[in-house]
């Protein structure tokens, strides 16, 4: 029952040519120090569906992916990721660009095991037009209408960052919106998670009030990796938000030919400590102000 695990235990898990899900939303509790972890690895051809913010935009940096699978690819207050931007505009990736709602749908399908969900959503937009490879289903009832068949997006793994965690996999996420996760889980084959804070199964029986951020199952968590500020530059809300100063820092680093080899050096070939001193220690990282919409 002890899925403890460091992140280079979890990559090593991982496979050239896997389709990964990465759960958070744009700069929004993202699996960071997962995704440094990937960086660091010979990982290549993966096929990456999400809610993409920098975690897409460091992987496409990296030449990390082969083909995406995404509603959008945004910093927020930077409305497109710069590399992600750069990748897209240089035609280096295949790619799956959808509605939000369809991706949900397709992390549902796979999450209950069958092919497709019918939905409207697409219909009479240039989602078609651009995805060739999506199909219209005649609807079998009274209605007569034709449906888009929205396919199962089956995952090989899943990789989340959430508030606190135990050793047996239970995790908990404290914010005002879990995204999308619970989806990504079901959907996936493995899953593996890094946590804010690790606590023991004792302590967590005791807050039995906070079960409601209980939104899987421990059976379906594969690992658990404990570490603070592990979203970091996105947020973990309440514990911090996102730092605007650094994602400046690394939106300007996609304008020079060095500029990526510069932020890898810098923020990437370290450990996740040495990571965490480079921009300010933990202490400083859950000063940063959330964000108010």
């Amino acid at each position: 029952m002890d899925k403890r695990m460091t992140t280079a235990q979890i990559v090593a898990q991982l496979r050239d040519g896997m389709t990964i899900g990465i759960g958070g939303w744009g700069p929004r509790r993202k699996p960071m120090a997962l995704i440094r972890e990937i960086l660091r690895s010979e990982l290549k051809d993966l096929t990456v569906v999400a809610y993409g913010g920098a975690d897409v935009g460091m992987l496409c940096a990296a030449g990390k992916i082969k083909k995406l699978v995404f509603a959008f690819v945004s910093l927020d207050f930077i409305p497109l990721e710069p590399y992600f931007r750069k990748a897209r505009q240089d035609g280096a990736l295949e790619i799956m660009e959808i509605d939000e709602g369809m991706l949900l749908l397709g992390l549902r399908a796979a999450a209950m095991n069958v092919p497709f969900i019918p939905t409207a959503v697409g219909l009479g937009t240039d989602v078609l037009r651009h995805n060739p490879g999506l199909k219209l289903i005649a609807s079998p009832y009274a209605d007569n209408k034709d449906w888009v068949a929205m396919p199962a997006l089956k995952l090989d793994a899943a990789l989340l960052h959430v508030d606190r965690a135990d050793e047996r996999g239970v995790c908990q996420i404290n914010g005002p919106d879990h995204y999308m996760d619970d989806l990504f889980v079901r959907a996936a084959t493995h899953s593996y998670v890094t946590c804010d804070e690790l606590i023991d199964r004792e302590r967590l029986h005791g807050d039995a009030g906070q079960a409601h951020q209980v939104f899987w199952e421990r059976n379906l968590t594969t690992g658990v990796a404990h570490v603070p500020g592990g979203a970091h530059p996105s947020s973990c809300a309440p514990l911090y938000g996102f730092d605007v100063p650094h994602f400046k820092t690394y939106n300007a680093s996609a304008q020079t030919a060095d500029g990526w080899p510069a932020y890898v050096r810098e923020y990437v070939e370290c450990s996740h400590e040495q990571y965490l001193d480079k921009v300010g220690g933990l202490a400083a990282i859950r000063q940063l102000p959330l964000s108010i919409f």
